[in-house]
């Protein structure tokens, strides 16, 4: 074996495979945040999807007859109607969008930035290459992970169609899959993925804009170097900064639309 691939053989996972370690990184990441925040994300829903029904019974007085009013509440109603536990409706195919969306958000937007678009001499991503490369990974990410996207908002919904005496659509998450790829094909799937994208596109540009020209201030501002307390800060900075807009619930079909979901 010669000298060159002994030396590779030496050096650390993270360089040898830097595309791959980087988009399980992310993945790992994501799964851990999504764990924390996904009740937060269950509220939302709910409250998105209710108050559509309400006004669709009821017009103006839709507010009135609303069953939950805000957050905190929707989460107490959701703990004393369903469990605690159903907090977590649907995380597994919200854990497996992240892995998918994350991932694939970074090594498009690290691919891009080192191989396509380049940096500049002072090793400086210019603002529009990394608008453009931000925008075109969450392109990616998004259209990956649709199918994911898809199968979580539905089985959320789970809970709320057992308190109305409706029939359970899943069995679970595989079975989800399976029954909406049986019904509408590769297209069922990607329901809802126009809307999804053009979201994702606005977000990524927001977010891995933000992220990088944190980063590249940080390290030519203070004496902090290019490493992972330097990437971590400037995450938590972008988060701050930006925030996370609400996912309209258009984006998904309605679901008396959805006619091969019984």
């Amino acid at each position: 074996m010669s000298a060159p691939e002994d030396e590779e053989r030496l050096l650390p996972l993270t360089q040898r495979w830097p595309r791959a370690s980087k988009f399980l990184l992310s993945g790992c990441a994501a799964t851990v945040a999504e764990l924390a925040t996904f009740p937060l994300d269950l509220t939302k829903t709910r409250l998105q999807i209710q108050g559509e029904a309400a006004l669709a019974r009821l017009g103006g007085g839709a507010g009135e007859a609303a069953p939950y009013r805000g957050m905190v509440r929707t989460a107490l109603g959701i703990i004393q109607e369903e469990g605690f536990l159903k907090l977590w409706q649907g995380v597994t195919p919200a854990i497996y969008r992240h892995i998918v969306y994350s991932g694939g958000r970074m090594v498009t937007y690290e691919h891009l930035r080192e191989v396509v678009f380049g940096k500049g001499e002072d090793k400086h991503y210019p603002l529009w290459k990394s608008v453009i490369g931000g925008m075109m990974a969450g392109v990616v990410g998004q259209f990956l992970a649709n199918p994911t996207d898809l199968v979580k908002v539905q089985m959320q919904m789970e809970g709320k169609r057992k308190l109305e005496g409706k029939p359970l659509r899943f069995r679970g998450v595989h079975h989800a899959f399976a029954k909406i790829f049986a019904e509408g094909g590769i297209r069922g799937l990607w329901a809802g993925w126009v809307p999804n994208i053009q979201r994702a596109a606005l977000v990524n540009m927001g977010d891995l804009t933000t992220y990088d020209t944190v980063k590249h201030y940080l390290v030519l501002n203070t004496p902090l170097e290019d490493n992972i307390m330097t990437h971590g800060l400037s995450s938590n900075l972008v988060g701050i900064t930006q925030g996370q807009p609400v996912r309209p619930s258009t984006a998904f079909p309605k679901e008396s639309s959805l006619h091969h979901l019984p």
